[in-house]
């Protein structure tokens, strides 16, 4: 057997294993040694170790193997052989020696009875598993730390951590990895051994470290169980995943503000928002996005957790904004689905797209107005204008621009979602202006093609063209008295009926010549066959002198009662 790198106490040379001759000290041999060795067994320090004990002829007389527990004891003080104590001094864990004791350093003249004849030299095959002295502290090294660093953990603090558990020497005795679930903790009450209470103070979330604990730092001269041995020095690879105080509320940060916030959200407040949710060590749990499609609801009314109620409030328009959710503000104990754990922080990066009050009325905002404006708009007027329609965060839907031609519309006539029909009252031509319409006088919570549920509408509109409507319920109007004999007149070939071909005709002739006009339309043709359908009665293609008189007196009716 090759014993590698001999080294000899107090003697030059060894004539040969099989006899090396009267020693005056121990025999070491380093056969293998560790590429990193963190200390050197040193007089007063404590030690795990394994051990066979044989004669110069092989024989065992003893084996901490054989008894499936590790040697642990002081060196230096007395409590091993003397040889022991000499040929364990300066070893590292992991490192693997042969001693060879002469009796002199073993048991001597006397032995052990049953066990070690007097005058024996003893052979010893020792690993070293652990080193540690009553007055090592706790040693931490970090391994990775993020750069954003808000936060740090601190007594009383609940923590989620991952962690892999090993002993000195690389023996594994635990992990949560293996659980699939974070170990989760107060740090500095007393739940945790007190080298990890320790360890796990000033970290970051998303830290990762390696905690190295002394046996009084942990288990101590019981042990755990039967993974970790009496005495015995813990080494801890510790991720921390997310922490927080029982006594936390959410936390905000402003990630980006409007140049302008006229109005900030509050409680009753349908607000329509995007957003990236994540847990402290940035795993994504849930993201609007990846749905293409808000997320609405009311603030302040239960209908979400708490922490996002109290981090809605007072949001503006376009704001982009971080809300830091404790667990006892957000999901708790029992997290949620498989995505969110118990007792995780949440965070959320959200992006106020718009918000409203089911009493919100339509907003105005008159940019220019020309000087001498005495006539404007009202209801069943026809006018034609330019406009931009946008959500609030700029996003852009509609414009006439885009067609080339001006909008055109029958104010009052339902042409026209009502808030824009509103905020096109009492215009003048030339007239510019924004209107701010809420959803419920737009196009409600199911929206329309190209436009979202539960959305604010911003128009820019310019009026072009405005001509005067006619009264409510009229189609046509005689700016003087109407001819004696109308029927008589509309019958343009006497033959005592009146087609369609007629009417229009004679309904052409009347504009043209001034008499009267019909309600202001993109499209009078279609208003002048309208007109006919409401005094063909019996619809069947004709218009008889009894159906025109029945209207005419009907309408007389309606007048008077007008007036």
């Amino acid at each position: 057997m090759a014993w590698g790198s001999l080294l000899l106490l107090g003697l030059l040379a060894a004539p040969g294993l099989g006899d090396p001759g009267p020693l005056e000290d121990v025999v070491i041999d380093r056969y293998y040694i560790p590429k990193t060795c963190a200390r050197e067994v040193q007089m007063g320090d404590f030690i795990r170790y394994h051990y066979n004990g044989t004669f110069k002829d092989g024989k065992k007389f003893d084996s901490s193997y054989d008894r499936g527990a590790t040697v642990a004891g002081v060196v230096g003080v007395g409590r091993l052989i003397t040889g022991m104590d000499r040929g364990l001094q300066g070893m590292c864990v992991n490192e693997r020696r042969h001693l060879i004791v002469p009796p002199h350093l073993g048991y001597g003249s006397i032995g052990v009875a049953g066990m070690i004849p007097p005058d024996a030299t003893l052979y010893f095959d020792v690993i070293m598993l652990d080193i540690w002295n009553k007055e090592d502290k706790l040693q931490i090294t970090t391994l990775h730390k993020p750069e954003r660093c808000n936060r740090t953990v601190e007594n009383s603090d609940f923590v989620r951590y991952h962690y892999n558990g090993t002993l000195l020497d690389g023996t594994h005795f635990d992990s949560s990895y293996s659980k699939d679930s974070t170990y989760d903790t107060y740090v500095g009450t007393g739940w945790l051994i007190k080298g990890m209470d320790e360890g796990l103070l000033g970290m970051c979330a998303g830290e990762k470290r390696r905690i190295i604990i002394p046996p009084f730092l942990a288990y101590g001269e019981k042990g755990y169980g039967t993974v970790i041995p009496p005495q015995a020095s813990l080494v801890f690879d510790v991720l921390l995943v997310d922490l927080h105080n029982p006594k936390d509320g959410i936390s905000l940060e402003h990630l980006e503000l409007p140049a302008s916030c006229k109005r900030k959200a509050v409680t009753g407040d349908f607000v329509r928002y995007h957003y990236n949710g994540t847990l402290m060590d940035g795993t994504l749990f849930d993201s609007s996005y990846s749905r293409n499609h808000t997320y609405d609801t009311y603030i302040g009314k239960g209908y979400v957790i708490p922490g996002m109620d109290q981090g809605l409030q007072g949001v503006c328009f376009g704001e982009k904004r971080r809300i830091v959710v404790p667990p006892h503000l957000g999901y708790g104990e029992n997290g949620a689905g498989n995505k969110i754990p118990g007792s995780a922080v949440l965070i959320f990066d959200i992006h106020v797209i718009d918000f409203h009050n089911p009493l919100d009325l339509v907003e105005i905002e008159t940019l220019s107005r020309p000087e001498g404006c005495n006539v404007t708009t009202q209801n069943r007027d026809f006018v034609r204008y330019h406009y931009n329609c946008s959500l609030l965060d700029g996003t852009k839907l509609f414009s006439s621009h885009d067609y080339n031609h001006p909008q055109e519309a029958t104010l009052g006539t339902s042409k026209v979602i009502d808030g824009l029909n509103t905020g096109l009252l009492n215009m003048c031509v030339g007239e510019k202006r924004v209107i701010v319409i809420p959803p419920h006088l737009g196009h409600g919570e199911n929206g329309a093609r190209g436009v979202p549920g539960s959305a604010v509408l911003r128009f820019e509109v310019e009026l072009l063209f405005r001509e005067e409507g006619v009264p409510e319920g009229y189609l046509f109007i005689w700016h003087g008295d109407p001819p004696a004999n109308l029927y008589e007149d509309m019958d343009l070939n006497k033959d005592g009926e009146i087609p369609p071909e007629e009417f229009s005709t004679f309904i052409k002739a009347q504009l043209a010549e001034g008499k009267g006009r019909l309600m202001p339309s993109s499209d009078p043709e279609t208003v002048i066959a309208d007109m006919f359908q409401n005094q063909d009665r019996n619809q069947d293609g004709k218009i008889t002198a009894e159906e025109l008189k029945l209207k005419s007196d009907e309408d007389q009716e309606r007048i008077h009662e007008e007036l």
